[in-house]
């Protein structure tokens, strides 16, 4: 067994998803035209019995079995496939490679510091929290990346007991109670969340320091990865969230959205997990600033994506405060408001080995010793996992909507001088979390209060959102008024003069989960098997669109490097 090293660690474990991965196709794609031709894909079907004999029954070996979406991994020929589907109804979709995004344009010198000060705790008013002796204890955060290196500070918690439940590696479907997380990424992110070590001022790192941590790895060391082995972890954590007390479920990747969210196989394995009690947190992608670029699987409705923002190097000020440039903004194909929330993602510093293969590409980010400094909606996410294994310490009995409610209802807006609101909420949602309201915070229903996610799951009824889109091409949230709507010439905000609080003034949220009316401009086309908006207000830079050339493979990756803000 993977835990026997841990049986002395038996607080109940809470862990948190963060989810950061990118999309798959729906439909049949395109398949080669060479017949002899063989392909990976990810096909599911109702009857999953039927579909594993007619596997069978075609000689057939797959290379995963995906039961959480009743789907198989398997290498196809165009031939084979088609005499699949004379077998039995169902869905095939391309085993899109995932891999890590190493984007070298746009990095500059940063200045070393050994052992840097700790910032984001103060920021966020997790500090109060651990005031309070609320360091994140009993609950277990799982880390869906590259791994997961047992450094000082995630090995144990404050009072020196093992809180490292180790790794699953789904690309080799292996256990490990030690983890030697050769990327870097992984173990960065989990370090923001968790990190139990002090800063030479003696603040904590980590916004929840006693948070058990277990490592899911579906990235290789040059963070590469398929479809198949990024739902086959999601899928373990599901197995094992009740014997670990795994309630939060970190995803920090992010991929192109080519289908509408209930249709990707990868999306449909997140949802699995958020139905199963499971705490989903995604980063929204770094493809901002332009709108309807939050990537999968931060376009699920249901979960909570997150998009980044940044002192601009000024933690003892927030007038200049500002939305991170790269943050991916909202609306999503489906019409949602996204993302829901916004955390510190500039120049954050987290913990990773020398040796790893970011330090390697970027060593001037690296203090030589154990920290690196990164920026992105990654480690954004990173720090509102930390958050809600706060409040499930505080409060164990909180479901999934529960946590998503109050985050949201407690977050903090950015306000102009005119106490208007200085970014859309396709920006930044509900606005900048804060961990001492979110405990504090008694909202309840105010999050997914129009969907059902077990019908959606079922393919009984699926769901669009309140954005819509003018004659002008700006988006707007349906029953709401001006200061709701993105005007796309809007120029972007420096920061300055930002005020962040609490804005709400209805019961709830401002805006709902679904849409009032069948207006949506924007409408599918899957006429060859791709997806494509067709926009009435043909904006350049505004309108989604997708045109994907034959037998073209899609990417998914842990967010791409960007300059540091």
């Amino acid at each position: 067994m993977l835990f026997e090293s841990y049986k002395r660690f038996v607080k109940p474990l809470v862990i948190l998803i963060i989810i950061s991965l990118a999309t798959g196709s729906y439909i049949s794609t395109r398949i080669s035209e060479q017949k002899n031709t063989t392909q990976s894909y990810i096909i599911s079907a109702k009857d999953f019995s039927l579909l594993k004999e007619s596997v069978g029954s075609l000689s057939l070996t797959p290379s995963h079995e995906l039961p959480i979406i009743n789907a198989l991994a398997v290498e196809l020929t165009a031939q084979q496939l088609s005499l699949l589907e004379e077998k039995v109804a169902l869905y095939a979709t391309p085993n899109y490679k995932v891999e890590l995004a190493y984007a070298n344009n746009g990095w500059r010198k940063g200045q070393r510091r050994w052992q840097p000060k700790s910032a984001v705790n103060d920021f966020i008013d997790a500090t109060s929290a651990h005031q309070a002796r609320n360091f994140g204890d009993a609950v277990t955060i799982g880390f869906l990346d590259t791994g997961l290196d047992q450094l000082s500070g995630l090995s144990t918690d404050l009072y020196g007991n093992d809180k490292a439940w180790g790794t699953y590696d789904a690309i080799n479907n292996t256990l490990h109670n030690y983890d030697d997380e050769a990327n870097g990424h992984g173990t960065h992110v989990a370090s923001i969340a968790a990190n139990s070590d002090f800063d030479i001022y003696g603040k904590l790192y980590g916004v929840a320091p006693n948070a058990a941590l277990v490592g899911i790895k579906a990235f290789d060391y040059e963070g590469k990865a398929t479809y198949a082995d990024v739902i086959r972890g999601i899928e373990w954590a599901v197995q094992v969230k009740d014997q670990i007390n795994l309630r939060v479920l970190n995803m920090s990747f992010s991929g192109p959205v080519r289908s509408l969210y209930w249709q990707d196989p990868l999306n449909q394995a997140v949802m699995k997990a958020w139905q199963s009690g499971i705490v989903v947190v995604a980063s929204s992608g770094n493809k901002g600033p332009e709108p309807m670029t939050v990537g999968v699987p931060g376009n699920v409705p249901y979960i909570i994506t997150v998009g980044a923002m940044t002192d601009f190097y000024t933690e003892s000020q927030t007038q200049d405060d500002k939305l991170a440039s790269f943050s991916s903004a909202g609306p999503t194909p489906s019409g949602f408001v996204k993302p829901d929330i916004l955390a510190p993602g500039g120049h954050l510093s987290g913990l990773m080995s020398l040796d790893s293969e970011i330090v390697t590409q970027h060593p001037e980010f690296h203090d030589g010793g154990r920290y690196f400094e990164m920026s992105g909606t990654s480690q954004a996410a990173g720090v509102v996992s930390g958050v809600v294994a706060l409040m499930l310490t505080d409060n164990p009995s909180l479901t999934p909507d529960d946590i998503k409610c109050r985050l949201m209802d407690s977050a903090y807006q950015a306000l102009d001088t005119d106490g208007k609101l200085a970014y859309s909420v396709f920006q930044q949602g509900a606005g900048l979390v804060n961990a001492k309201a979110a405990i504090e915070s008694s909202a309840n229903g105010c999050a997914n209060q129009t969907l059902d996610i077990a019908k959606d799951l079922a393919g009984e009824n699926h769901y669009y959102g309140p954005a819509n889109i003018d004659e002008k091409g700006n988006f707007y949230i349906e029953g709401l008024g001006e200061e709701y709507v993105w005007q796309h010439s809007q120029k972007s905000i420096d920061g300055s003069g930002l005020i962040w609080k609490n804005h709400f003034v209805s019961d709830g949220l401002i805006w709902k989960n679904s849409a009032t009316t069948d207006g949506l401009i924007w409408k599918n086309n899957f006429e060859t098997n791709v997806l494509v908006w067709d926009e009435k207000a043909l904006v350049d830079g505004l309108i989604w669109k997708n045109s994907l050339k034959a037998n073209e493979i899609a990417t998914i990756a842990v967010n791409h490097w960007v300059e540091q803000e």
